[in-house]
């Protein structure tokens, strides 16, 4: 069987290297090394493994970003995709969840035809989880969000979504939208091989003209959100050990102190 994936990645800053601006309350991303979005590698390891069991599975990888960002379509295509495009214009920066889905849409509406399309739950430096969700309804196709279990039987997809209480098993035919979390699988290492082909891989560029966008629906003017501002929490204070000779000393002395805050009469 031959099936046509698509998955949506995006390069995110290491988010252990990112600082505040103490002054502006902005992320400084001077010097910040930046990754593949831990969901969205989930997602491609999932697309790779039906590509393991069906060998003429074509998975194209696109993401929106700055130049630099064809670094993680070289990475992607290392570890075994086999087409990554690179959607990148000054027009389109600073779009927000609403404007990135608008021309995330536009682009696979210019791929053509697919089976699947995988991406991560959430990218770390925005945890909104709505790109997904919003191609998936400008797309007409049906979505299923959180997926940590994965199979197929022909055109039939079966996934256990997670939820905060316990799980859904859903059912649902291609073409379809579906988000992976961290439980799905264990992403896989680039090969020696795949570097070697994906630095030599021509990667092409989309902007808004290939794109056949609407510019009032790309960009930061036509972004209904903003970030009002960053900041990082104030420190906590250092907290108190309690010790005493036995374990009822030790509660007695911490309800003591418990109520001398009052914390609780």
């Amino acid at each position: 069987m031959a099936l046509k994936i698509i998955v949506c990645a995006k390069q995110v800053p290491d988010t252990n290297e990112v600082k505040i601006d103490p002054v502006k309350n902005t992320l400084i991303r001077e010097g910040v090394p930046s990754i593949l979005n831990h969901d969205d590698a989930n997602a491609l390891e999932e697309a790779l493994k039906i590509k393991d069991q069906y060998p003429d599975t074509h998975i194209t990888v696109i993401t929106m970003g700055p130049p630099q960002a064809k670094d993680l379509l070289i990475e992607c295509l290392a570890m075994g995709a086999d087409k990554g495009i690179l959607i990148s214009d000054r027009a389109l920066g600073g779009s927000d969840t609403w404007a990135t889905s608008n021309a995330l849409a536009a682009a696979v509406k210019k791929i053509g035809d697919f089976d699947i399309i995988f991406a991560g739950r959430q990218a770390i430096d925005g945890d909104t989880a709505q790109v997904g969700p919003q191609l998936a309804e400008k797309l007409g196709i049906p979505q299923v969000t959180y997926v940590k279990e994965f199979s197929m039987d022909g055109k039939e997809i079966t996934v256990k979504r997670a939820l905060e209480d316990g799980y859904e098993v859903i059912k649902l035919q291609m073409p379809c939208m579906l988000t992976a979390i961290k439980e799905l699988n264990t992403p896989r290492y680039m090969t020696i091989g795949g570097i070697y082909d994906a630095v030599k891989a021509d990667i092409p560029v989309w902007g808004a003209k290939e794109l056949e966008v609407d510019l009032n629906k790309v960009g930061l003017d036509a972004s209904p959100t903003n970030v009002f501002r960053s900041f990082t929490p104030a420190p906590k204070g250092k907290g108190v050990m309690i010790e005493r000779d036995t374990v009822e000393e030790t509660a007695k002395a911490l309800l003591e102190m418990l109520q001398e805050k009052y914390i609780i009469a």
